[in-house]
């Protein structure tokens, strides 16, 4: 039986991480791409998978990122665009260069890795695109107008790769999670206390579950078990969904 091969970036610790060692886990031959070198080295180690140091935000880093993958693994069946961060800001505040970074690593780059992955995924026959979004792909909040932009965005990539790749079987959906224990969500509690003026200690109840109806926070292996699914021969049919994943945040 042959191997199918995986590209996860953003790889090197939280959501990706979970992603990468579940996939390891279901028998795919993983490839982890990130720019922290260090991050991904060692995890890779520990996996005893494949590390790729490359920009997600550069249209070099996306080419360089599918190239290392068929050069070392010879094919490439699924991709998890992961790779992100975030930026706590009113609009009418938010830094013009911010803005360009994380469109250009959240919704370029993730175009950018499809444009390039996408003859592979047409020779595998059962290619996978599965774009990390969040609840924010489908309901907006204050202070993150680019992350909210970039999220409902890959929406309609994954909808138009949906259409284009179906007569391959290639299929692309969303995963959309409401806020995950990650050293990402972590980072961001000064920013949400300082912009809405509460204590530290009240963000996680005030801000990241005030939404949801479940109020128990996620954890990445959560999120990485619907992307395992995802990734799957069992989900051939599910294709230019939103996989909400969202503590019922957006059933109000």
């Amino acid at each position: 039986m042959i191997t199918r091969v995986a590209l996860v970036t953003g790889g090197a610790s939280g959501i990706g991480a979970a992603c990468a060692e579940r996939l390891q886990a279901d028998g795919l031959d993983v490839l982890i791409a990130d720019r922290n070198a260090a991050a991904a080295e060692e995890l890779a180690g520990h996996l005893g998978c494949g590390a790729i140091v490359a920009d997600l935000a550069t249209r070099e880093g996306c080419a360089r990122a599918v190239a290392q993958t068929l050069e070392r693994a010879g094919a490439l069946d699924v991709v998890v665009v992961n790779a992100g961060y975030q930026h706590i800001e009113a609009l009418s505040a938010f830094p013009e260069d911010t803005w360009d970074d994380m469109l250009a690593l959240m919704l370029t780059g993730p175009f950018l890795l499809t444009k390039y992955a996408w003859e592979a995924l047409k020779r595998s026959g059962n290619g996978r695109l599965v774009y990390m979004g969040s609840a924010h792909s489908l309901a907006a909040s204050p202070f993150k107008g680019a992350y909210v932009t970039a999220k409902h965005g890959l929406v309609g990539l994954a909808r138009v790769a949906a259409l284009e790749g179906g007569q391959y079987g290639i299929t692309a959906n969303v995963v959309a999670p409401a806020y995950v224990r990650t050293p990402l969500v972590a980072g961001q509690i000064a920013d949400q206390a300082r912009t809405r003026g509460i204590a530290p200690e009240e963000v996680e109840a005030k801000v990241f579950l005030e939404n949801t109806a479940v109020k128990r926070m996620l954890e990445p292996s959560d999120v990485a078990a619907l992307v395992g699914y995802l990734a799957s021969e069992a989900a051939w049919g599910v294709t230019g969904s939103v996989q909400s994943i969202d503590l019922g945040w957006t059933a109000r």
